[in-house]
Order: structure tokens, then C-alpha cells, then sequence
């Protein structure tokens, strides 16, 4: 079993740095306008050529309410008739991109992310999945991995029962702090009593898995009022949880303009209310996966990573490492092989693409053998908090020790701190270091500098 974490406020000071959160390697910062459709072909082509099973995240913008924490890429707006123009264009997009594969290529996971997916009406979604059924091979028997993010103020038991009927098994809410003073700093009432609704039409209808999400740092937020809103949680009782830092970036992200910066806690607030949630979930018998994911033991992700079967991607931790990501929908990410690629984060420009009967291609990257190589290493350490050189130097044909020379002293420092354990064959994140595992991962980043690591939120 994965030993459990031990907070170490000296390391934690000294480590909180800022940096990729290592959905992928290289990180998505790294793609470029000179890859595009032609590549994406290729690499589909590729992927139907070996048969590899699939996984699909399709991306539904729309939102009727502003969140003002919110950095997704999403479109605020109320007039419902917007989805049916989208709609349009996302069906073409899958047939463009399905007809390079094989039908034979099983889906095993499939996620509808936001946005808030549930803007769909009941008929759109219908046409929806109808769409993706008939285009790639969906599983029928419950044993895929189906999810979609819910807005617990958009749904209700009967949109509950049409998301099973439709496959779905798996559900993720934003909950974020259930204080109304804090919900109302960021333009988001929303009861307990609502979340909790959802949540036994989930069990009820026999969802496989919750996911609800949780934000420290917002305006109004204190420790005390957080705790209490991860008491209340605990109740609930989901499979999993995710429990981010908000990280303010107005100049970035046009909402979080409306946030008044002095009603942020302190970095010593956040770092409290951290602690508190830890020693809440854990005591509550959740396990750390990882980052700012945690899981009950007898979750899949708990389970794979008991087994070091534990995988991360695009789409976060998952046991599905091994499927081609095919992304759908505005700026939305594809993995495929070697490729990465994203779609145009312009509604207007991805769809005047398809209505062009060209794919959304907007950037992207192909993976050279260092890519690879550094790939390998930080999913091992960010998916196991341990890593075996034998295992990299197999894999790639290498001597560790001599291709990361230039990263041993900081190697060595982290050791010295108590971040690490590091033998001649292998490195092995201590309890202590393992809430900093983004900033052991750093080391081996080979695009990482002090220029663009300020476009990333901080490890904490």
C-alpha cells in the first residue's frame, strides 16, 4: 500500500514553486502551428493500423451562468438554441475523424466535459450519443468507462435517468465550497441539498462512480468554513475527489476580473485549509492518489495504483493510459501515439473549419525519442512516486545516470531536503515530498524555465 503523506511546512515553502500540472509530456504549452490536419490523419491512421482501443473526450462549451474562478474554455450564454448550430458541426467532425479509424477499434472510455454538457436539451444529448454510436464502436454491455461533468443546478433526476439509459455510468460534480458567502464571491449558489439530489439519483440509478470537485483558495474562504464544507462532503460519501488550488490569473482569465483580490486567503489560509483537508479525507479513510486527487480503496484508480498500473493523461489520472485520446469539439486535445494536437479554442474558427469540410487542427506536437524517454520518467514518478532506472534504461536503450547528468545535483539536493530517497537504480518520493511530486517531475523537464514557468499555477 502507498504509504501514507507527511506535511512538511519547511519543504512545501521551499518547493511550492510553479509548474505543469504533467497531464501530458511534453505539456500542452509546447504546441505549435506547424502541426496540423495532414499530421492528425496520419496518426489516425496509424492508430487503425495497430487497432488500438479508444478514448473520447468530446467538449461542450456552453454555460448559462458565469463561475468567475472559472479557466475553462467555455461560452456564457442563455439562449439554449446555440448548442443545435454546435451540435451540427461536432457531428461532422466525427465523421471526418471516424472514418480513418476501424470500426473494430472499441471505445473504452468516453468523457463529456465543458462547459456544462448538461446545457444539451434531453433531445440533444439523445442526438449526441446516437451520433457517436453510429460512428464508433460503444460499448453495450457497461463495462466502458462513460462519463460527464454535471452542473448540479442544471440537472435533475430524469436528466439523471436519460444519462444512464444513454450509457453513462460515471458522473462528476462541481461543488467547489458549500458556503453561500463563498458561493456568492464567485457567482455560484448552489445548495447542499441540490448536490446531495443528484448524488442519490447517481446511486440509485446505478452509476459506478462520483466524482465531485472541490477549490481551496477562493475569495471569503477561510479554513474553519472550508473544513466544514469537506465535513459535509465526507457525508456524501463519493468514490473520488478532487480538490484543487485556485490559482488567480486575471490577466488570463477574463472572469476572475470580477474577483476582488483582497478577499483571497492568505498563502498562509490556503496552505491551513490544505493540511485540514488532507487530514479529513485520510482520517475518512480516502487514499492519495496523487496531485489533488483522492480515492476510496476499493476505487479503480486506488486499485491501479496498488498494482502500478496507473496512468495519466490528457484527461487526468486514469487507467485507460493505453487508448488513442481522440479529442472532440472547440480546443479540445488529442493524444494519439506520438501526436498531440488541439482544436482551434475559437468557436467561430472551429466551426467555419468543418463548415469547410476541413478538420479544427489548430497546434500541436509530435514526440521525439527525448520527449519519449522524459514521458516515461515523469509518469512513473507522478503516477507511482517511485521510479526503477532499469525499467527507462530498457525501455530506450540507455544509461540513465549519464542521459540525466546534468539533473543529478538537483537530484541530490532533493534527496539531501528529505523530498526523495535516491539509490544508484532508483528514486522513491518520500511521504514528505509526496504533495511536491510536479516539482521532482520539473527536474526532468526539458522545456522548463524560468520564462515560461510562469504560465503555470503553483504546485500548492
Amino acid at each position: 500500500m502507498i504509504e501514507a503523506l507527511r506535511w512538511d511546512p519547511d519543504l512545501i515553502r521551499r518547493y511550492d514553486l510553479a509548474g505543469p500540472r504533467y497531464t501530458s509530456y511534453p505539456t500542452a504549452v509546447q504546441l505549435h502551428n506547424q502541426v496540423g490536419s495532414f499530421d492528425l490523419l496520419h496518426a489516425l491512421r496509424d492508430s487503425r493500423r495497430v487497432a488500438r482501443p479508444l478514448s473520447l473526450y468530446v467538449h461542450v462549451p456552453f454555460c448559462a451562468n458565469i463561475c468567475y474562478y472559472c479557466a475553462c474554455n467555455k461560452v456564457i450564454t442563455k439562449d439554449r438554441g446555440r448548442a443545435q448550430p454546435y451540435l451540427q458541426r461536432l457531428e461532422h467532425e466525427i465523421q471526418l475523424i471516424a472514418c480513418h479509424l476501424d470500426p473494430k477499434q472499441t471505445v473504452e472510455q468516453l468523457h463529456l466535459g465543458g462547459g456544462t454538457p448538461t446545457f444539451l436539451s434531453h433531445v440533444e444529448l439523445r442526438q449526441l450519443m446516437a451520433h457517436l454510436r453510429q460512428h464508433f464502436n460503444l460499448l453495450d454491455d457497461d463495462s466502458g468507462d462513460y462519463g460527464i461533468e454535471i452542473d448540479p443546478r442544471e440537472a435533475d433526476w430524469s436528466t439523471m435517468g436519460l444519462l444512464r439509459e444513454l450509457g453513462f455510468n460515471r458522473v462528476s460534480l462541481g461543488v467547489q465550497d458549500l458556503d453561500p458567502v463563498v458561493q456568492r464571491a464567485i457567482n455560484r449558489l448552489q445548495s447542499l441539498e441540490q448536490t446531495r439530489a443528484i448524488i442519490e439519483a447517481a446511486r440509485t440509478l446505478q452509476f459506478r462512480s462520483i466524482n465531485l470537485d472541490l477549490i481551496y483558495g477562493l475569495p471569503k474562504q477561510t479554513p474553519e468554513g472550508f473544513a466544514r464544507s469537506v465535513e459535509e462532503v465526507i457525508k456524501l460519501q463519493p468514490d473520488r475527489l478532487s480538490v484543487f488550488n485556485y490559482a488567480h490569473l486575471p490577466e488570463r482569465f477574463m472572469p476572475q476580473r470580477r474577483i476582488d483580490a483582497s478577499d483571497l486567503p492568505s498563502p498562509a489560509a490556503k496552505l491551513e485549509m490544505l493540511e485540514r483537508t488532507i487530514e479529513q479525507l485520510t482520517g475518512a479513510g480516502y487514499r492519495y492518489i496523487g496531485m489533488d486527487h483522492f480515492a476510496l480503496p476499493d476505487d479503480e484508480l486506488a486499485i491501479a495504483q496498488e498494482e502500478s498500473t496507473l496512468q495519466r493523461n490528457f484527461q487526468g489520472y486514469t487507467t485507460h493510459g493505453h487508448c488513442d485520446l481522440i479529442g472532440l469539439g472547440v480546443s479540445s486535445i488529442s493524444q494519439i501515439g506520438d501526436l498531440y494536437c488541439q482544436n482551434s479554442s475559437d468557436l467561430n474558427e472551429y466551426q467555419n473549419a468543418l463548415d469547410a469540410a476541413q478538420l479544427a487542427t489548430h497546434r500541436g506536437l509530435i514526440c521525439n525519442q527525448d520527449d519519449r524517454v522524459r514521458r516515461a520518467v515523469i509518469q512513473q514518478l507522478i503516477c507511482h512516486f517511485e521510479l526503477d532506472f532499469e525499467t527507462i534504461e530498457q525501455a530506450f536503450t540507455l544509461d540513465f545516470r549519464g542521459y540525466f547528468s546534468e539533473q543529478w545535483p538537483a537530484l541530490e539536493a532533493m534527496a539531501n531536503d528529505g523530498l526523495i530517497k535516491l539509490e544508484k537504480d532508483r528514486i522513491e518520493v518520500l511521504p514528505a515530498g509526496r504533495l511536491l511530486v510536479r516539482s521532482v517531475c520539473m527536474v526532468f523537464d526539458g522545456y522548463l524555465d524560468l520564462h515560461n514557468r510562469q504560465r503555470f499555477s503553483r504546485v500548492i
